[in-house]
């Protein structure tokens, strides 16, 4: 004898199981929900602590004013805890700079890649050696040094162009220019 009813009320069964949500579903859903928010509650102070502190903030740009700086004259700020020459050049140092910008150079750089635009008296580099760290002396100091009349380190014998760039010695390129420099007056240049 045949059931017809039989597979008609397993049918329904079935459907009404996957249709109907179960107590351990719920359970489920809320476990994984507050485990969610637990993860995101415990991010956001981890991630907020890892953001610079205000102090640091206040260290990422500077403004120096350098309308007292002469022609051929030379001064050295902080930015950053690192020094940093800030050098108007006189037209005969930047005629020398560019006489010498197809020089055989380790590190090849025009006078022109090295300032802003229109504004190629004012050179801005970071005051540190690229082999070591040491601080150089030279034009930042009001007298040129080592054998190319800009800057010569100390610390091993790195000579330096007045431009800053690399011609003698251990040092593996030329002095850093700051990527982030400009002027926001005729008198105030802002690095960072």
């Amino acid at each position: 004898m045949r059931k017809p009813a039989e597979p008609a009320v397993a049918k329904e069964a079935a459907v009404a199981a996957v249709e109907e949500p179960r107590r351990r579903d719920f359970i489920h859903i809320a476990t994984v929900s507050f485990a969610g928010v637990g993860t995101a509650a415990a991010a956001v102070p981890m991630l907020t602590q890892m953001s610079a502190s205000a102090d640091v903030r206040a260290l990422a740009s500077i403004e120096v004013d350098v309308s007292a700086i002469e022609p051929g004259q030379a001064i050295k700020t902080m930015w950053r805890k690192q020094p940093v020459f800030v050098s108007r050049l006189t037209p005969e140092k930047i005629a020398e700079a560019k006489k010498d910008d197809n020089a055989p150079m380790r590190d090849p750089q025009t006078l022109e890649e090295r300032t802003l635009p229109n504004r190629e008296e004012w050179l801005v580099m970071l005051a540190v050696c690229t082999h070591l760290g040491c601080v150089p002396t030279g034009a930042a100091q009001g007298e040129p040094k080592g054998d190319f009349d800009g800057y010569f380190c100390p610390c091993h014998g790195s000579h330096y162009d007045v431009a800053g760039r690399i011609r003698k010695g251990p040092a593996p390129t030329n002095l850093v220019v700051p990527e982030e420099l400009s002027f926001v007056s005729d008198t105030v240049i802002k690095i960072g």
